[in-house]
Formats: structure tokens, C-alpha cells, sequence
């Protein structure tokens, strides 16, 4: 097995796995050219070629043992990378039972609801665990449908997921064109304006679904006007409209509270309580970053259909034993360590550095820097500066994303967990890597 680098902090007796060899890369391209995806071998080529093949903490290890620091994973790994609490309890149900018969009732999909629960605003305790955040989003829709609304409102710029009726929500015509016709009655209104939203709500009344995002991640991190979502919520109950809040990326501590529509850590926006969705999605951080979990959690009254009819819509695998194991364990743990405190803390630190690096570009490749907690967006002013700071950086050891409704912007969301060490090793990479970018383009 080959050696892992001394300051990883990571032992050879951590995997189960072995690493594979550098001569396996051309192997494993080859696999993905005829068994996944040509496009995705195309991609691989462009970073490197090189193979991910462990992780710990806010690291991933590649299979010559180099490791790279994690900003990206898409606003999965808030708790990095194999925390070890929910590693232990995912150890633990595999031992005893992974997946289950459906026939019996099963407790630790129970005991996984009620933690879930017991960390939701007032009002949304009933869970109905799903596999992805798409799935969250197909069973919102689908419950919205069940009390006759069947009208979607959608926002610009949201992002959803990518199954046919998540993607009838998700407002970009790259991913929806190739599959249309999509879901019928289907309306965009901008983000962040409510009035455009009454505009529409006067019209369609209480047929709507309007589903929305307290800060849009896909979007490029654009952050509504203060009181945005609480006047969205108004809306929703004066024309009788359905109100879907999508927390997939949001929630769980990802913008330094809860929920990003509890308003917390961010000044002016209305207080916890005046949001009042009939559905709130979860995913991503619900994983703990080991196994994919997500959850449509509702109000009684909106929930009924579904409570009343357990066969209404159903998934084989969802809420397995394995995967409820990982929900709780993730849930206890962010509670248990604060980790939502130390993500605002961590975040108000985090964008002040990025701005202060990023200020000498700013007018020229930089366009904006803006950020709630730990989703934070860098706004380029040409699209191939994105493409160029991410092969930077990954060259430098750090991974960072892209947004997929976004093509300018730069998406950092780093695990609550980092250090100092960390954080100053981001900073001075990307202000390594700012300076070549403005140097080839400028």
C-alpha cells in the first residue's frame, strides 16, 4: 500500500482500500471513455488524470498520495470528510443491518426523523427521507400536487436538481432544452423580486407551487434583498399559494445558521419564525459527508396526503437503515460541536480574507466577491477566468467548484471544520493563483 504523506494525518491502516498505481490513470480513463462518461475522461484529462482515492478532514488524497484541500464538494462536506462519529455509526449499521425488508417498522429511520425534526423551524416535523436532493425536490413537487397545486413557480437562476420534475424548476436552458416538453403550467419570475412574484401570484392564485432558495449556490451565491423571503412567505399565504423552501445547499449550517431562513447571522433579515414554508428541503450536509441521504420535511397539514397514504410515493432504498445511521449521527454531531456557530465565525473570517485578496483585481478580472457563512462566490468578469482559476488552484493543491447557473462565478464550500492552517494555505494559494490568471489575461 503506499505510504500517505507524514502530515496528512491519516495512517495506511484508515482504508480498507488500496491506492491505485500512477500507470492505472490511462486504465481507469479508459473505463470511463467505454462504462461512464467520454465528456467526464475528456474533463479528468484536463485536471491532471489523477485518481481520488481517500479522504479525511477537509483533505482528499489522489493515489500517489499528493492530498488537496477541499473548498469545493459542492456544499456536501460541512462535517469534511469521514467524520469520525458518523463514520463509526455507518460502521456500526452495516454490521447490524444495512438496508431493510420494508415490511417491519424501523427504527433508526424513526430515531433519524426525530433528530431532523428536533432541528427544523416550528411546524416542519414530518420527514419523508429520499436518496438525493433531487428526489427532495420531485416529492415537493409531487405533495404540492396532491393538495391541487399544480401551477410551478419558479425563480431565475434556481437550481434543483436535474430529474424531469426537478428540472421543470430549474431555470436554465442548457439542462432543460434537450428534454422539453417539461412540466405543463411552468413559470420563472426574477429573483429576489417580490413583486414580480405577486405579479404572478394575482394571476395563478392559489394553483401555485413556488419553490425558492434562501441563498442561490448553483446560482453564483446571490443573496435576496433583507426581508425577501419573509415577503415571498407573506405572498404565499395571502394568495394561498404552496411554499417550497429548498435548504439542499442552505441548510444545516451552511450559511452560519440552521436554516438560511432563520435570518441568523445576517443583519437585517427578518427574524427565525416569520418564514413559514409548507415544505423545507434537506440533503447534502444531512449525509455527514459518508453516505447520500436528503429529506422533504413538511407541516402536518401539508404532509396529510403522503401520512395518510404511505404508498402515495414511495423509494425502495429511501430511508435505509444505513443512511438514516449517517443522518442522525451528522445531525447530532453538527449540534454537538457547534458547528454552525464556528461556520458563521469561520465564514465572516473566510470572506474579509477572499476580499482583501481579491481587491487589487476588482474592476478588472474580479467583478464581486460576496458570501453568507461558508458559501462563498468569487464573480469573474470574463467566463474563462473561471476555467483558469480552477486548474490554478487545482495545480496548487486546492479544489474549488464552478456554479452550474453561473458561468462567472467561483463557488467556495469549505468544511466548518478547517483551521488556522487552512485558512491562511487558502488565502496565499489563491493569491498565487489570482496573480498568474491576471497575468495570462491581462
Amino acid at each position: 500500500m503506499t505510504t500517505l504523506p507524514v502530515d496528512s494525518g491519516l495512517r495506511p491502516d484508515d482504508h480498507t482500500t488500496t491506492f491505485a498505481t500512477p500507470e492505472s490513470r490511462a486504465h481507469v480513463a479508459h473505463l470511463y471513455r467505454e462504462h461512464l462518461s467520454s465528456g467526464r475522461a475528456v474533463m479528468g484529462a484536463v485536471l491532471g488524470g489523477m485518481l481520488e482515492t481517500a479522504s479525511d478532514g477537509a483533505w482528499i488524497f489522489t493515489e500517489d498520495g499528493r492530498r488537496y484541500l477541499d473548498f469545493g464538494g459542492y456544499g456536501v462536506f460541512i462535517l469534511g470528510h469521514r467524520h469520525p462519529a458518523v463514520t463509526a455509526a455507518v460502521h456500526c449499521q452495516v454490521d447490524a443491518h444495512p438496508l431493510a425488508s420494508r415490511v417491519f417498522l424501523e427504527p433508526v429511520a424513526a430515531r433519524a426523523a426525530e433528530a431532523l425534526a428536533a432541528r427544523t423551524p416550528a411546524g416542519l416535523d414530518r420527514v419523508h427521507f429520499v436518496n438525493s436532493g433531487a428526489e427532495a425536490t420531485e416529492a415537493g413537487l409531487k405533495l404540492a400536487r396532491a393538495h391541487g397545486h399544480t401551477a410551478l413557480v419558479s425563480m431565475a437562476g434556481g437550481y434543483h436538481g436535474k430529474t424531469l420534475g426537478a428540472l421543470s424548476a430549474t431555470a436554465n436552458a442548457k439542462y432543460q432544452d434537450p428534454f422539453r416538453p417539461l412540466l405543463p403550467d411552468s413559470d420563472v419570475v426574477p429573483y429576489g423580486d417580490p413583486e414580480a412574484l405577486e405579479a404572478l401570484l394575482t394571476r395563478v392564485g392559489e394553483r401555485a407551487c413556488v419553490i425558492v432558495e434562501p441563498v442561490q449556490g448553483e446560482g453564483g451565491v446571490r443573496i435576496p434583498p433583507p426581508g425577501c423571503l419573509a415577503e415571498v412567505s407573506r405572498l404565499c399565504r395571502a394568495y394561498g399559494a404552496f411554499l417550497i423552501v429548498d435548504e439542499i445547499q442552505t441548510g444545516l449550517g451552511r450559511l452560519g445558521s440552521w436554516w438560511g431562513l432563520d435570518g441568523e447571522g445576517q443583519e437585517g433579515v427578518e427574524a427565525a419564525g416569520e418564514v413559514t414554508p409548507d415544505v423545507l428541503l434537506v440533503g447534502k450536509g444531512l449525509s455527514g459527508g459518508v453516505v447520500p441521504v436528503a429529506a422533504m420535511v413538511a407541516t402536518a397539514a401539508a404532509y396529510g396526503p403522503f401520512s395518510r397514504d404511505p404508498y402515495l410515493h414511495t423509494s425502495t432504498f429511501a430511508a435505509s437503515p444505513i443512511a438514516c445511521a449517517a443522518a442522525r449521527a451528522a445531525v447530532e454531531a453538527l449540534a454537538r460541536e457547534d458547528v454552525v456557530a464556528r461556520a458563521r465565525v469561520l465564514g465572516e473570517r473566510l470572506l474579509s480574507g477572499v476580499r482583501a485578496v481579491c481587491a487589487p483585481y476588482l474592476g478588472g478580472l474580479v467583478h464581486e466577491v460576496r458570501g453568507r457563512g461558508l458559501l462563498i462566490g468569487l464573480e469573474f468578469t470574463e467566463e474563462q477566468a473561471v476555467g483558469e482559476l480552477v486548474l490554478e488552484l487545482v495545480g496548487r493543491g486546492v479544489l474549488v467548484n464552478h456554479s452550474l447557473n453561473a458561468s462567472r462565478v467561483v463557488r467556495l464550500t469549505p468544511p466548518a471544520i478547517i483551521g488556522d492552517d487552512e485558512v491562511r494555505l487558502f488565502l496565499t494559494t489563491l493569491a498565487q493563483a489570482l496573480r498568474d490568471v491576471a497575468r495570462r489575461m491581462g
